[in-house]
């Protein structure tokens, strides 16, 4: 099926565009099933920051061994982005992000396994396995943003990245729920009986998630075709010759030096590098926060609100403002709303240092106020850069290596996230006698809250100069990423 007025060289390159018949409810099917196959990655991701606690506990690691597990996950996350990102290209999206879930369920399960034995080296056994399972994870991101690309006109992508945000935050939302659903047991009515779950060990939080991704990976094979013409669609891009063959896959080494050789992908790869380590430096860290600085634990209501409610929808609401943003008022451009979204990160970070100093009166709720600040703007960036832009920059033959180039800077930012800021806190650490807070339970050496948030606020700043750059330097040109 073919689009109207676009079987010609005078196809419509305005933000107006009229789809074909059907295919926005194809569309949505086809994101449906993608999406929430993303969403499920992340109920394999964040589910070793919503146990962080207990497994430090539990193994009594300090919070360098639990930074560098994490920093291990993130380093293979950052590299498997920039060489699956260049595989996807030629592979396609849906059968690299087949092979990423089909890893990471794999992986999980025996992290969970590993931390219920006794086995030697079991600090080193756990790095590896989270190591690996970061590398596999990598063919996720790519595969995603690769198909929708292709399903998407450039005028649509901010919007849409928006939409990618809701389904990370969705997996966010799991995690944050079932975290505390496994730590206190449930009971769910059916139609006969109740079937009623006990409390279980952390580690389950390692073998439960798996078993959805499972399910839903399936469903993705179903449902999913990787561009349009598959579906028998066709649509106008911007970024294409009308006679471009939508099934043709470019060699390697074509897409290698295509988008290596653009500068804007390196600035927009060196902000992402920003916003991955204030990303990952909240979604590691704050449960720590909250339970050594505030006393709130995964059973406080407050935890609750803010795991499940807050931080997820308040990200995905930023994520999809922010992307409407880009597209409606500044024609597809990025750079100036992540200029903003990155000084937001930072005057937020400045006031939550000043309330842990005491600098103004504020509580438990100012807190999380403040902490739901940051992750709403960092989100947002994470949404616009390392989406929109890179599919922008990529197009539908190359979005797979755009994004793994620029997401592969945000995992080494967050790298640096754990275990660097791991060694930092521990080197900073305050003692429990030092804090009203702290319970008789926790350990004597507890976070610095002063210390975290200062580490954050240069990124903001960087962040700030490298989209105000591209912002200043491109005007109203509408070049790809900017």
């Amino acid at each position: 099926m073919q689009d109207e007025g676009t079987s010609d060289q005078s196809r419509p390159r305005s933000a107006f565009f009229r789809h074909p018949p059907g295919y926005r409810k194809r569309r949505g099917r086809n994101w449906f099933f993608l999406g929430l196959t993303y969403a499920s990655y992340y109920l394999c991701r964040y589910n070793l920051g919503i146990v962080a606690p207990e497994l430090k506990e539990a193994l009594g690691f300090s919070n360098k061994q639990y930074g560098a597990i994490d920093s291990a996950r993130n380093l293979a996350y950052g590299v498997g982005q920039f060489v699956n990102g260049l595989f996807t290209d030629r592979i396609g999206g849906k059968q690299a992000m087949t092979i990423g879930a089909l890893g990471t369920v794999l992986l999980n399960v025996m992290f969970g396994i590993v931390a219920w034995s006794n086995i030697g080296w079991l600090f080193f056994t756990l790095l590896i396995i989270r190591m690996a399972d970061g590398y596999v994870q990598a063919f996720g991101a790519p595969g995603f943003i690769k198909i929708n690309t292709a399903w998407f006109r450039r005028q649509e992508r901010g919007t849409f990245s928006g939409v990618f945000g809701i389904m990370i935050n969705l997996g966010r939302m799991g995690v944050g729920q079932l975290g505390p659903l496994l730590a206190t047991g449930f009971a769910v009515p059916l139609i006969f009986f109740t079937l009623t779950v006990p409390k279980l060990d952390w580690r389950y939080m390692f073998i439960i998630p798996p078993v959805i991704v499972v399910i839903i990976i399936l469903l993705m094979n179903l449902m999913v075709k990787n561009h349009p013409e598959e579906a028998g669609y066709s649509i106008a891009h911007d970024d294409e010759d009308p006679d471009d063959d939508p099934h043709e896959r470019l060699e390697l080494g074509v897409v290698f030096r295509k988008i290596a050789s653009n500068p804007i992908v390196w600035i927009v790869a060196c902000a992402y590098f920003c916003t991955g380590f204030v990303r990952i430096a909240i979604s590691s860290w704050w449960t720590i926060y909250l339970d050594e600085a505030w006393n709130i634990g995964r059973s406080d209501s407050l935890f609750w609100w803010l795991a499940v409610v807050l931080l997820p929808w308040g990200a995905s609401a930023s994520s999809l403002s922010s992307g409407f943003i880009s597209d409606k008022f500044f024609g597809g451009r990025r750079a100036p709303v992540a200029a903003v979204l990155y000084f937001a990160q930072f005057v937020f970070m400045v006031l939550s240092m000043m309330l842990a100093e005491g600098l103004f009166a504020g509580g438990a709720v100012m807190a999380i106020v403040l902490l739901l600040g940051i992750d709403m703007s960092c989100n947002a960036t994470h949404s616009i850069l390392g989406s929109a832009a890179a599919m922008d920059i990529g197009g539908r033959k190359m979005a797979g290596f755009s994004s793994g180039v620029i997401d592969s800077f945000q995992y080494f930012g967050a790298t640096i996230a754990g275990v660097g800021l791991g060694t930092l806190l521990d080197a900073f650490a305050i003692s429990a006698a030092q804090t009203t807070a702290a319970a008789a339970s926790q350990p004597t050496a507890l976070m610095n809250p002063t210390v975290w948030f200062a580490s954050m606020a240069p990124f903001g700043l960087l962040g700030v100069a490298m989209m105000s750059y591209l912002w200043w330097r491109h005007g109203k040109s509408g070049k790809a990423g900017t």
